[in-house]
């Protein structure tokens, strides 16, 4: 079906004047706007909103807030951003590439911990946005921080869907954040949070090998190219006991893995000059796209 504004048309007189005023109609006619598709009709509920200039849409999914940033001029395919954490935070790539046509989405399972049930939440989301939205079949994931757990929990499960990831200071291991169990702070008021997350006994937690670092071959073996950002003094989310874990096993398996480490910087998320981030998004989301 073509998303074409057309008038109804009803059995009329055919006096020149009508002729002319319908074809003066016709066209006028314009292809309905990306953005016209994010209009709430019934199955989600949207409030309308900006981010840097950008039509965003709030809205909620199976309880969760959601949102979605259409780009003005939207790129050949529908590409789109999937950040899994801190939205609006660090906006600079998301900018770049909204400018480039991409849309930028998020729904919020930070309570969740890339738990089993996050993952099946963006499961659901997934399906919503590429089969009724028509996004891209594959995606360029963003994780920040504990976005890491869904970003890689969620690729592992759904490789096919995938076109890169790029994390920042990601976790990659619940023991090291938000337990503490290694070198790493943590934080036991998360630590409680993420157990009930994944209804285990700290026992449990302990012993549970469906972590990210646990998952690699996977997303090797479905050749999902991987960049990460990290500072080398991060006492918050140690890159040794996480990222590295990741870059170690995907250099071992000879996976497309590219590390950006910032010297004597923790944890903190971002480039002072994003350029690579936008260009290994761009160069490996384009080769999925439709032409």
């Amino acid at each position: 079906m073509n998303n074409y504004y057309l008038p109804k048309l009803y059995f009329i007189k055919s006096s020149p004047s009508i002729i002319l005023l319908l074809v003066s109609i016709l066209l006028k006619c314009t292809p309905i706007q990306q953005s016209d598709r994010f209009v709430p009709d019934g199955l989600i509920s949207g409030e309308l909103g900006s981010f840097h200039g950008y039509t965003m849409y709030s809205f909620l999914f199976q309880e969760r807030q959601c949102r979605i940033v259409v780009p003005k001029r939207p790129a050949e395919g529908n590409p789109w951003l999937w950040r899994a954490r801190f939205f609006g935070h660090r906006p600079e790539v998301d900018l770049a590439l909204l400018e480039r046509g991409f849309y930028v989405v998020y729904i919020d399972v930070a309570d969740l911990y890339g738990s089993p049930t996050a993952v099946q939440l963006w499961n659901d989301f997934y399906e919503l946005l590429n089969s009724r939205y028509l996004f891209a079949d594959k995606v360029a994931l963003e994780g920040m921080s504990r976005g890491g757990l869904s970003v890689f929990n969620w690729a592992a499960e759904n490789p096919e869907k995938v076109a890169c990831i790029y994390v920042d200071a990601p976790v990659c291991d619940i023991k090291s954040w938000p337990g503490g169990l290694q070198n790493g702070m943590g934080s036991k008021e998360d630590w409680q949070k993420c157990l009930m997350a994944y209804n285990f006994t700290e026992e449990e937690a302990k012993a549970y090998v469906q972590n990210p670092i646990n998952k690699v071959e996977s997303l090797v073996e479905n050749q999902i190219p991987l960049l990460v950002v990290s500072g080398d003094d991060d006492q918050v989310v140690p890159y040794s006991e996480n990222a590295q874990l990741m870059v170690d096993q995907y250099q071992e398996l000879d996976g497309k893995v590219k590390v950006i480490i910032k010297k004597g910087e923790g944890h903190v998320h971002g480039l002072s000059n994003p350029r690579p981030i936008i260009q290994f998004i761009l160069k490996n989301t384009r080769e999925h796209l439709s032409s």
